[in-house]
């Protein structure tokens, strides 16, 4: 038998079948395969939620009757846009709903804090609203409890937003909302607590009035001063905060007696 050539290379081994690119090749393809078994009931949810959002937009009221139904929930006698003084306005904005002039009727970054604190403290603590949503509940849902509401005011804040004003939701708002044990909106309490139209608010009585639309009978300087006290405070600091008030006028606000009642304007 001859020697063989130094040149000459051993016969080439067959590739075994479990060989690293196939079997990742193998492997890629089952993952591919379970991805878009995963994908298909993703998108047939979100179909379904789109279907679900759109039959509620449709099935909501469109908000074109807001100032009738305002009208009515005041009493014929619905507060215009002009009739709102600034101090109030910015005094609600600060405690109720901070990003109000630049929300289109939801606040995502309130609606997520407000759930975040309901996890983490395992209540319904937080409500989240805005003043257009709170709108909304008052003349559109009054008669519904908070969890079945919640969706369908969503969706009427979005279109009250599409068709309205902020002023006038404001004052929308301000006429209807209630601001005391039998009383609804600013012009009402500002004549029974200050003796008073709104033209002449104080900050501090701006911050009262702002403070117990969160809780009208607990805040009603008639029954609880105290507490009103302590509420119409906390609201002058978030009007610091906010850069709607300074430390020093904020200082002299909370230095005035809460009031609770005076001599009825003649508007009134």
């Amino acid at each position: 038998m001859s020697a063989p050539a130094w040149n000459d290379r051993p016969p080439a081994e067959p590739v075994p079948s479990t060989a690293p690119g196939v079997v990742l090749g193998a492997r890629r393809r089952a993952r591919v395969g379970r991805l878009g078994l995963v994908r298909i009931p993703a998108l047939l949810l979100l179909v379904l939620a789109a279907a679900v959002l759109g039959a509620i937009w449709v099935a909501t009221p469109s908000g074109d009757d807001l100032q009738a139904r305002v009208s009515r929930l005041a009493g014929g006698r619905p507060l215009r846009a002009q009739d709102v003084p600034p101090v109030l306005a910015r005094a609600v904005v600060a405690v109720e709903d901070e990003r109000f002039f630049i929300h289109h009727g939801l606040d995502t970054l309130g609606m997520g804090r407000a759930f975040w604190d309901d996890a983490t403290r395992r209540c319904a603590c937080e409500g989240g609203s805005t003043i257009t949503q709170q709108l909304a509940k008052i003349v559109y849902f009054s008669d519904q409890d908070r969890f079945t509401r919640k969706v369908p005011g969503m969706a009427v804040a979005l279109k009250l937003e599409l068709r309205h004003g902020k002023a006038q939701i404001m004052a929308d708002y301000w006429s209807v909302v209630g601001t005391g044990y039998g009383l609804i909106g600013a012009r009402a309490a500002a004549c029974v607590y200050f003796g008073h139209d709104l033209g002449h608010l104080s900050a501090a009585e701006a911050a009262q009035l702002a403070g117990s639309v969160n809780a009208p009978s607990r805040y009603d300087p008639r029954a609880h001063p105290d507490l009103t006290r302590r509420r119409r405070d906390y609201v002058l600091d978030r009007m610091v905060e906010a850069g709607y008030l300074g430390p020093a006028q904020s200082a002299a606000a909370k230095a005035e007696p809460v009031l609770a009642g005076g001599v009825a304007h003649p508007a009134c």
